[in-house]
């Protein structure tokens, strides 16, 4: 039972059944019962929290994971975190496997960097602590004004590799984009594997606007000092289609953190097979899998796709027999653990270089 004298409970704050599932597997490696509270939309779509036990004094950890409606989610997890708070909660730590408005970490024109702002906001609600699993960008954990254990997935996808596909000694690890090339090099280096990068027009061109150097008007100010000739920068032309390393007869592995839409997993595949690969894996941390990724998979040069279960992706899985699931309950209850007994966190970062 979770009772007062283990000194922390557990809560979900999801209103849907399927986003409780893993919250239910890490109380289940915990040996504690999932805190009893309601959560729930009402008829006008505001979110209402019910804490139905005493949580006085209380360390709480407050799992939460991001379905497709990612506002409805954070909303739910703020007004948990107030709840408890304004209960008196002694410390109040936030388990969110997949950090959402992760990509919204840098400045875009004139845009906004929301995950900072997504962080103050988790700050204000009242949370002390977060876990979570591979951020897009490490830097997001500067955000916070609080503690970041940034846990990673890798041990359990290259045990994947290793176990489910036969012969993966004759694979290729592949950055699917030159932005991608470390973790893929992390990947071979740690399988003892070769790299291949694709690189030209299939790449993300999330760095193209990464900053705000863009902002100032185009229109020259002709009121002002005229005398001042800076340099043009020259626009960037994207290279023909290219793949940096051998791939014929090989099994390809694709790695990222994230796949969401999958238009360019789907390129890189085609692009594969045309090389000689003989099949296509993708491996990822978070599978968002949005809009019709599932058909679109399951029509294209993919063998397979591997995700955790960082977000709940039950119903693409149905849609699409090539969605394989690896289960990370064991490290984020292992985590919980820890820090519940003040135990050191360096043993679920061993082998962790900076770069990883």
């Amino acid at each position: 039972m979770n009772a007062p004298k283990s000194g922390y409970r557990v809560f979900s704050a999801n209103s849907s059944v399927a986003c409780t599932e893993l919250a239910k597997k890490i109380t289940e490696r915990l040996g504690v019962e999932l805190g009893k509270s309601v959560v729930f939309q009402e008829s006008n779509r505001e979110t209402r929290v019910d804490v139905k036990e005493s949580v006085r004094g209380q360390t709480i950890f407050i799992i939460q994971t991001i379905p497709r409606d990612v506002n409805t989610a954070i909303m739910e997890l703020l007004i948990m975190a107030y709840a408890l708070k304004t209960s008196c909660a002694k410390n109040i730590i936030g388990v969110i496997p997949y950090f959402p408005y992760s990509k919204q970490c840098k400045m875009r024109k004139r845009g906004s960097i929301v995950s900072k702002l997504l962080a103050s906001m988790l700050a204000k609600a009242g949370l002390t602590h977060i876990i979570t699993m591979d951020l897009h960008q490490k830097e997001i954990q500067g955000f916070f004004t609080f503690p970041v254990d940034n846990l990673r997935a890798s041990p359990f996808l290259i045990q994947y590799i290793q176990e489910e596909i036969p012969d993966y000694r004759n694979a290729i690890i592949v950055a699917k984009s030159p932005s991608a090339a470390k973790r893929a090099q992390s990947y071979a280096e740690r399988l003892r594997l070769g790299l291949a990068v694709i690189h030209g027009e299939a790449q993300c061109s999330e760095s193209d606007m990464a900053d705000g150097r863009h902002s100032p008007p185009c229109v020259r100010n002709t009121t002002g000092h005229t005398g001042l000739e800076l340099p043009l920068m020259m626009a960037k032309e994207k290279p023909p289609i290219t793949v940096v390393g051998d791939v014929g007869g090989r099994i390809a592995i694709i790695v990222d953190d994230i796949i969401d839409d999958v238009g360019d997993f789907v390129a890189a595949a085609e692009i594969l097979k045309e090389r000689g690969a003989y099949k296509i894996y993708i491996m990822a941390t978070h599978g968002l899998l949005s809009a019709d990724a599932p058909r679109l998979i399951e029509e294209s040069a993919i063998d397979e796709v591997v995700v955790t279960n960082t977000v709940p992706h039950e119903v693409q899985k149905l849609q699409c027999p090539k969605i394989k699931t690896v289960d990370v309950s064991m490290i984020l209850a292992e985590a919980i653990r820890r820090i519940h007994n003040g135990e050191s966190m360096a043993y679920l970062f061993r082998n962790i270089a900076v770069d990883d």
